[in-house]
C-alpha cells in the first residue's frame, strides 16, 4: 500500500525511491492539492516495499528504510527514523544537515563580496529535508491559503546517498521539470538603465554590427515608460523617479511601434522591465479600459491598490498594461520587484509573498498562444526552477564579487535553479576597471547568458568603448559564444529532459572523488566541457585547476592533459581556462551577428582524437519558441567517435524526431583537432578531401540528408 496512513493523521507517501513525503494533521486533514512547490503530490511509486505493524509502518526502497512507531503520533525523533543508503547516519527529526553543499540566494543586490548561501538539495551528509509545511496551495490555478493547522507537517525528504543526480530527478519528479526556455535568451543582451531615445537603440544595433559583436536582445529599463504618477512606490525617491509606469514615454520614444517592428523584423528580441508594485493608476493610457473591465468608473481617478492575490484584477493587468504592448512587438517582461520593504505579502492572501506568486502569474501569461512559458525575475524559493530565467540583481562591480559568482552560480544547480542572467561586469561602480569587466564577460560566456547591464554614465557596458587590448579580447569571446549555441543549447535541453544543471558542480558527476569538492570555482558546462574562469587581475596570476578522470584538451593550445591531476594554469588575458573531453563531437555552428536566430544550415562539428573507449555527443534542435517541445517536437542528432585500428571511425545517426521548420538536409564542415597523423578521410565509404586551416583539418560535407546516418572514417595511411 502506498501511500500508507497511520490512525488518520499521519500519512507516508513514497513518490520515487528518493523520495518520501511524510504529513500529519491533527484536524485540518490531508493536502492533495498541489503547491507552489509540489505539483505531483498524488504521485505514487507502487514499487515500495511496505509493511504495516501495530501503530506504525516500516517502508523501504532500493535507497532508503523507514520506520516509523509512533501510532498516530506527530513525527518527531522519538518515532521516526530513517537509513539511507551510501550515507553513514540515519536521520531523525531534529538532525541537522551538516554537510550540505549550498544552494542559491533570491538575490545579489548591492553584493559586493562573497555571502553565506541558503542551503540546497544535495549534501554529503547524503539527504535533505525540505519543508512544505506552511506553502500556499493552488486550486483551480489560483493560490490558496492551507486549512489552518498548526500543528500540521508536511515533509518531504530526500535519500540519495551520493548519486546526486538521482537526488535532483526527485526533485522534479514532485516539483516539476525545469522548463527549456526560449533559444534567443542564450544569446547576447544588452542593458543599461538609462534614458534612451529610440535613436540611441538604432545607433547601439548598428555599433554592434560595425564593431562585429552579435546581438539578440535588447533590454528597455525603466525609463521606456512615463514617470507621471504622483503617488507610489519610488516617485519621490531618486530625483522624483517613478518606477512604475505602463504607457510609452513618447518624449524618448516617439515612433515605438516603428523601432519594435525595426528590431522584430531584424531578429532582435525586446524584454520591457516591470516593476508591479502601484499597479495601473490614473495616469496610464489603458486606465480607462482597465477600470471598466473591473466594473469600476474611470470617471473617479482612482487608483486601485496592487491587488496580485485577485483573479479578476490580475487578468484586467495582463490584458491592459502587457497585451497591448506584446502586440506591438515585446518579447518577455523582466520583472524587477524590489518592493518588499513596503509591501511583502499579497493582500487578502495571509503570509503569501509577492515573488513567487508573480513569477507564477507572469510565466503563466507568456504561456499564451502556444509560445514556451518564459519569466525572468529573483528567484523566488523551493519551486521557482519551473519559471526561469533568473535575474541575479544588481551586484556590485569588483573583484571579489566575480570570484563569489561563480561557486554561488554552480551551487544554485542544487537547488533546481539553473539559468541565472548576471550584470555582466557588474551592476555599478565607483571605477572603470577594463580588465575585470573583460573576465566577467568571459565567465558570462560560459553560463547561462550573455547579458550586459550596468547604470551610470561611466559603465555603459558596450564593449568597444573600453579600449583595446580588452575590447578585442570581449570580442572573441562574443564570438566564441556565437559559435557555441547548437551545443549550449542541446545542453539548456539536458537541464530540461535530464534534471542537470547547465553549470554542473564537478561533484555532481565525479562525487567520490575527494578534490571534486574543494574546487569551486570550475564547473562542467555541459557534458563536455570544463571551464574555471579567470577571477583575480594580472596575467600572472596563477590558479589551481583539478582536472578529472580521463583525457582532456586545452581549447587554445590543443595540450592534452590526463587526470585526476591538479594543474596550475596561468592565463593570458585572450584566453579562457577551457578544456574539452577527448572524443567529444560538439555541434557548432558559423559565426552569426544574431546568434540564436541563424538557421543551422551549415553544421561545424568540432572533435578531437578519442581514446581507447568511444565517446557519444548529441544534438538537440526545435523550433526555439513554441512549447511543441514538450510534445516532442524535436529533432536528436546523435554523435559516436571510436578509435580503430587504421585511425577513427565518426559515426552521425539520423535525426530522430521532427518539428516546424526543421531542414531535411545541410552542410557539415568536421574539423579534426590534433589529428595530425591523419592521411585519408572517407564518406559513407567514398574518399573526401582534407583542407588544412593552420593545424585543424576540415572534411566538408556537402547537402547532408538528416534522415540518413553519415560515416566518416580517419585513417593514418
Amino acid at each position: 500500500m502506498n501511500p500508507v496512513v497511520v490512525a488518520e493523521k499521519v500519512r507516508f507517501t513514497v513518490i520515487c525511491p528518493e523520495l518520501v513525503r511524510i504529513e500529519f494533521s491533527e484536524r485540518a486533514g490531508f493536502i492533495d492539492a498541489p503547491t507552489l512547490f509540489a505539483q505531483t503530490v498524488s504521485h505514487a511509486d507502487r514499487n515500495a516495499s511496505v509493511r504495516i505493524n501495530k501503530g506504525g509502518c516500516e517502508i523501504e526502497t532500493p535507497r532508503f528504510r523507514l520506520v516509523y512507531t509512533g501510532d498516530g503520533a506527530r513525527p518527531d525523533a522519538n518515532n521516526l527514523s530513517v537509513t539511507v543508503k551510501d550515507s553513514p547516519l540515519a536521520w531523525q527529526p531534529g538532525v541537522v544537515n551538516s554537510e550540505n553543499l549550498g544552494g542559491t540566494l533570491q538575490t545579489l543586490d548591492g553584493c559586493a563580496k562573497a555571502l553565506p548561501l541558503d542551503d540546497g538539495l544535495l549534501s554529503r551528509n547524503g539527504w535533505y529535508l525540505l519543508d512544505d509545511s506552511r506553502t500556499h496551495i493552488l486550486e483551480n490555478d489560483w493560490i490558496k491559503p492551507r486549512p489552518s493547522d498548526p500543528t500540521a507537517l508536511d515533509w518531504y525528504f530526500f535519500a540519495y546517498g551520493t548519486d546526486y543526480k538521482a537526488a535532483l530527478q526527485a526533485l522534479a519528479a514532485v516539483s516539476g521539470r525545469v522548463p527549456l526556455p526560449r533559444r534567443h535568451i542564450f544569446g547576447s543582451w544588452y542593458c543599461r538603465w538609462w534614458a534612451y531615445t529610440s535613436d540611441d537603440y538604432r545607433k547601439i544595433v548598428r555599433e554592434y554590427s560595425e564593431h562585429d559583436f552579435p546581438l539578440d536582445i535588447m533590454v528597455m529599463d525603466m525609463d521606456w515608460h512615463r514617470k507621471d504618477g504622483k503617488t507610489g512606490f519610488g516617485w519621490c525617491n531618486r530625483n522624483e523617479m517613478g518606477w512604475t509606469g505602463w504607457s510609452w514615454n513618447r518624449e524618448l520614444l516617439p515612433d515605438i511601434e516603428s523601432l519594435l517592428k525595426e528590431f522584430n523584423d531584424d531578429n532582435i528580441y525586446v524584454t520591457l522591465n516591470a516593476h508591479p508594485h502601484d499597479g495601473v493608476r490614473s495616469t496610464e493610457d489603458d486606465y480607462g479600459a482597465f477600470m471598466q473591465e473591473l466594473g469600476e468608473s474611470p470617471a473617479q481617478g482612482k487608483d486601485l491598490p496592487f491587488l496580485a492575490g485577485d483573479r479578476d484584477y490580475m487578468e484586467a493587468y495582463f490584458k491592459h498594461a502587457h497585451q497591448p504592448h506584446e502586440e506591438m512587438g515585446v518579447d518577455f517582461w523582466w520583472v524587477d520587484w524590489q518592493q518588499d520593504s513596503i509591501m511583502p505579502y499579497v493582500y487578502h492572501i495571509p503570509f503569501l509573498r509577492h515573488l513567487p506568486w508573480l513569477n507564477y502569474l507572469y510565466f503563466r501569461h507568456s504561456e499564451k498562444g502556444s509560445k514556451r512559458g518564459l519569466g525572468f525575475s529573483r528567484w523566488a524559493g523551493w519551486g521557482d526552477h519551473r519559471y526561469p530565467i533568473h535575474f541575479s540583481g544588481d551586484a556590485v562591480a569588483n573583484w571579489e564579487v566575480l570570484k563569489f559568482e561563480i561557486p554561488f552560480t554552480v551551487a544554485s544547480g542544487n537547488s533546481g535553479c539553473f539559468f541565472w542572467a548576471h550584470d555582466t561586469g557588474g551592476f555599478h561602480a565607483k571605477d572603470r576597471d577594463p580588465e575585470l569587466y573583460a573576465r566577467w564577460v568571459q565567465f558570462c560566456t560560459f553560463s547561462a547568458t550573455l547579458r550586459l547591464h550596468s547604470c551610470g554614465e561611466h559603465l555603459d557596458r558596450r564593449p568597444w568603448l573600453w579600449g583595446e587590448p580588452y575590447a578585442t579580447c570581449m570580442r572573441e569571446a562574443f564570438h566564441l559564444r556565437a559559435t557555441l549555441i547548437p551545443y549550449i543549447y542541446t545542453s539548456a535541453w539536458q537541464c530540461h529532459a535530464q534534471t542537470v544543471p547547465l553549470l554542473r558542480a564537478m561533484f555532481l558527476e565525479y562525487p567520490h572523488e575527494p578534490d571534486a569538492y574543494n574546487h569551486p570555482g570550475q564547473y562542467l558546462f555541459g557534458d563536455h566541457l570544463l571551464v574555471a574562469p579567470v577571477v583575480e587581475p594580472g596575467e600572472e596570476a596563477t590558479q589551481a585547476v583539478w582536472i578529472p578522470e580521463g583525457c582532456w584538451i586545452n581549447w587554445f593550445t590543443g595540450e592534452a592533459v590526463t587526470g585526476p591531476v591538479t594543474i596550475q594554469v596561468k592565463t593570458p588575458l585572450n584566453r579562457i581556462p577551457l578544456w574539452v573531453r577527448a572524443g567529444a563531437v560538439l555541434p557548432m555552428q558559423p559565426y552569426a551577428e544574431r546568434m540564436t536566430s541563424a538557421p543551422l544550415a551549415k553544421l561545424q562539428l568540432r572533435c578531437t582524437p578519442v581514446g581507447d573507449s568511444a565517446v557519444e555527443s548529441v544534438l538537440y534542435e526545435d523550433d526555439g519558441q513554441s512549447s511543441g517541445y514538450l510534445a516532442g517536437e524535436s529533432g536528436l542528432t546523435r554523435f559516436r567517435q571510436k578509435k580503430t585500428v587504421q585511425g577513427y571511425h565518426i559515426a552521425i545517426k539520423a535525426t530522430e524526431g521532427q518539428y516546424g521548420g526543421q531542414l531535411p538536409q545541410r552542410d557539415l564542415e568536421v574539423q579534426l583537432h590534433g589529428y595530425g597523423e591523419i592521411a585519408k578521410a572517407f564518406w559513407n565509404g567514398n574518399p573526401v578531401a582534407i583542407e588544412l586551416r593552420g593545424s585543424v583539418r576540415i572534411v566538408r560535407l556537402t547537402s547532408c540528408d538528416i534522415r540518413q546516418e553519415q560515416m566518416i572514417e580517419l585513417m593514418r595511411t
